[in-house]
């Protein structure tokens, strides 16, 4: 190779590792405009939506729900989601609030943007296995989510967190004798592991012949496997406040999200 070509390989290499730097400087100060309420107790009504007896209510049964279980299940209210959707401003927060024990990651996160007309149950890692996307889902979808169209908030986000604590804390035989909380399973068409094959071949094509999404993807990798607490942070954060806090859990993104 002359000395002319290695210049324009190299440069053309360099050019790329620029823009990839740049994507992601960009992203990171699009990411650090974002802020989060303190964490004020079990209950953190920012969005003022849930009546003063609901939050009372709601504290104590979650506080019951913590000493016998140790799980922590956290109600949260914001004003604005500050132009992220809802799936990374919930996994930030919950991670910035670190919700549930470290050593055990058994926080939930129920999130609700009434100004966005979104909500999201957020799982910690070691709760996806029983509290299951799917569970998730159908729970926004008939506790939810009709009460907050009705304008009910102390209504949908008590049957919310009743649901999810029925999950969470009682045999499965028992809770999917409740119509509302049923996941009638159905079978997965053909095509869907064609599709399945065919992103794992091009995401495999990508890592072979993309230095670039190679590194941003093993970086990802590397961050969920350390925990490490994610890329995604707030402009400020606070750990805790009023008495109340995280016990240094984790959450990889389990959970869903819905609208209203």
């Amino acid at each position: 190779m002359t000395a002319g070509r290695f210049s324009c390989l190299l440069a053309r290499r360099s050019a790329g590792l620029l823009v990839v730097i740049a994507a992601l400087m960009w992203a990171g100060l699009a990411i650090c405009a974002v802020t989060f309420p303190p964490l004020t107790g079990r209950v953190t009504d920012e969005a003022n939506v849930l009546s003063a007896g609901a939050r009372d209510a709601l504290s104590s049964k979650l506080g019951e729900l913590e000493a016998k279980s140790g799980i922590q299940l956290v109600v949260a209210t914001v004003n604005s989601l500050q132009g992220e959707e809802i799936e990374p401003y919930a996994n930030a927060l919950f991670r910035t609030w670190k919700l549930g024990e470290k050593a055990k990651n058994n926080g939930v996160l129920l999130l609700v943007a009434p100004n966005e007309h979104r909500v999201r149950i957020e799982v910690g890692y070691g709760l996806e296995g029983t509290l299951t996307d799917a569970l998730s889902k159908i729970i926004i979808a008939n506790a939810i989510a009709p009460r907050f169209k009705a304008g009910d908030f102390d209504g949908g986000v008590s049957r919310g967190v009743d649901d999810i604590i029925t999950v969470l804390t009682t045999d499965a035989a028992e809770w999917q004798q409740r119509p509302s909380l049923r996941l009638d399973r159905e079978d997965i068409p053909d095509w869907a592991g064609w599709v399945l094959v065919a992103a794992a071949i091009a995401l495999l094509t990508l890592l072979v012949v993309s230095p670039g999404f190679r590194w941003l993807f093993l970086n990802v990798v590397l961050n969920i496997l350390l925990n490490s607490g994610g890329g995604f942070r707030g402009g400020r954060s606070f750990p805790g406040g009023g008495g109340f806090g995280g016990g240094g859990g984790s959450s990889g993104g389990g959970g869903a999200s819905g609208s209203w």
